[in-house]
C-alpha cells in the first residue's frame, strides 16, 4: 500500500519548469538545503525495503553474524570494517542490509531480472523494467551483469547520504547510459521516459505524454553551455548546483531508488 501512495502523491514529478511541487530539501523563501536524513526518509527507499523485508521473514539477528557469515556465499564481500569506512553506514545497518542481501541472494551477487521483480513490486501499476535496467547498469560499474554487495552498499551510500556532489555524480552515471563520459538529449529522455512509464501516470494532477520531452528540453538547454550537443559531468554538476529548480528536481532520484 506505501508503494502505491508514493506512485499518486505527485511529488516525485517536477513541473515543466524543473521545479519540484513539493521539494523534500526546500521550504519557501529559502535556497535549496539537503534533507537530513531520518530512518522514515530511509525506509522510503526500495531497494532498502526489499533488504529489511527479507530480514524480518529471516527472523532475529543472531550475535554471531557480526562477521557477515562470509564463508557462506560464493561471492565473499570486504570486511565489515572496511566496508563501514567506505560507506555512510553503522556497523549495525551494515550487519542488517546483509542478512537480507544475503537472504534474497545467497550466492553473494544481484542480477538485473532480480532488480526488476523489486520494483515491479513497489510500482506494480506502472512498468519499471526499463527504469530497473537502467537502475541496474548504473550499480554494475564494472558491466558485468552482476553487482556485489559492496558495490551494492556504495551505492546506497551515495544516494542515501552522500554530499550533493556525490549525489550528483551518481545521477550523472544513471544519466550517461552508455558511459562514453557525456550525457545527450536522447539518453536523458531514455531515463526520463522510464520513470514517467514507471510512475509519471499516476501522479496527480497526471501527467501528459509529452512532459518527459518538455522537461528535457528546458534541463538540456540549461545544461549544454556551450551547445556542442551533450553535456558534461562538469556542466551537469555546476548547472545543477546553480540552480535551485534543477535542485529541488533531483530530489526525484532520491523517491525511486
Amino acid at each position: 500500500m506505501q508503494a502505491e501512495k508514493k506512485a499518486v502523491d505527485g511529488d516525485l514529478i517536477p513541473d515543466a519548469n524543473g521545479r519540484d511541487p513539493n521539494p523534500g530539501g526546500q521550504t519557501e523563501g529559502s535556497k535549496w538545503q539537503r534533507p537530513r536524513l531520518t530512518r522514515k526518509s530511509l525506509m522510503k527507499c526500495c531497494l532498502v525495503k526489499w533488504i529489511i523485508a527479507s530480514t524480518t521473514q529471516q527472523g532475529p539477528d543472531d550475535s554471531n553474524d557480526s562477521d557477515l557469515e562470509l564463508s557462506m556465499v560464493r561471492h565473499q564481500p570486504e570486511g565489515l570494517e572496511q566496508l563501514q569506512a567506505q560507506t555512510q553506514f553503522t556497523r549495525k545497518e551494515l550487519q542488517s542490509l546483509y542478512r537480507g542481501f544475503k537472504n534474497e541472494c545467497p550466492s553473494g551477487l544481484v542480477d538485473e531480472e532480480t532488480f526488476k521483480s523489486i520494483y515491479s513490486q513497489f510500482f506494480p501499476q506502472g512498468d519499471a523494467t526499463t527504469y530497473a535496467h537502467f537502475l541496474f547498469n548504473a550499480f554494475d560499474m564494472d558491466r558485468n551483469g552482476s553487482i556485489r554487495f559492496e558495490d551494492f552498499v556504495l551505492g546506497l551510500s551515495v544516494l542515501l547520504r552522500g554530499s550533493v556532489t556525490e549525489k550528483l555524480r551518481w545521477a550523472f552515471n544513471l544519466y550517461d547510459i552508455n558511459k562514453d563520459g557525456y550525457i545527450t538529449k536522447e539518453e536523458m529522455l531514455a531515463i526520463m521516459t522510464s520513470i514517467y512509464d514507471m510512475m509519471g501516470r499516476y501522479t496527480l494532477p497526471s501527467v501528459r505524454d509529452d512532459s518527459p520531452f518538455e522537461h528535457v528540453e528546458k534541463f538540456f538547454q540549461k545544461m549544454d553551455r556551450n551547445r556542442d550537443g551533450v553535456v558534461t559531468i562538469d556542466e551537469f554538476i555546476e548547472t545543477c548546483q546553480k540552480d535551485e529548480n534543477i535542485m529541488a528536481s533531483m530530489q526525484l532520484f532520491e523517491n525511486v531508488i
